[in-house]
């Protein structure tokens, strides 16, 4: 289950589980899951949602927004959509669901790792299912 900060909107954050980041989709992580929700409310029909990328020079924002914007547009009671990137506050993995973390493989420290083979056949990272 994906804990949400008070800054987004259970139902927004709901909607958006099926929207992903491109670079996230064949590990079956969500938009969601993977933190990138700052902020999200529904406020007299109005949707705003705040967008964190993890990294300035995402080639996919415009997809990303793009998609955010046509699932939010379909909740009941939104009659418009305002998507936006956030540019003064920087992602960090911490922000991702603990779903997500198990899918993704983010190692520590080679120094702070006193046999590195072991470390990663220890520390496989989950599959959506698919090959890899």
């Amino acid at each position: 289950m994906t804990v949400h900060t008070p800054a987004v909107d259970p139902a927004v954050a709901e909607a958006l589980q099926d929207v992903y980041d491109p670079c996230c989709r064949d590990k079956g992580i969500s938009v969601v899951d993977m933190g990138l929700l700052h902020r999200a409310r529904i406020d007299g029909g109005i949707a705003k949602v705040e967008l964190l990328l993890t990294s300035g020079w995402c080639p996919f924002a415009s997809t990303v927004l793009s998609d955010i914007k046509r699932v939010v547009r379909t909740m009941p009671g939104v009659e418009s959509a305002d998507v936006e990137i956030v540019w003064d506050e920087a992602w960090s993995p911490e922000r991702l669901a603990e779903g997500a973390r198990r899918k993704l493989r983010f190692l520590p420290d080679p120094a702070t790792v006193a046999d590195p083979a072991s470390y990663l056949a220890a520390h496989q990272p989950e599959t959506s299912g698919g090959s890899r």
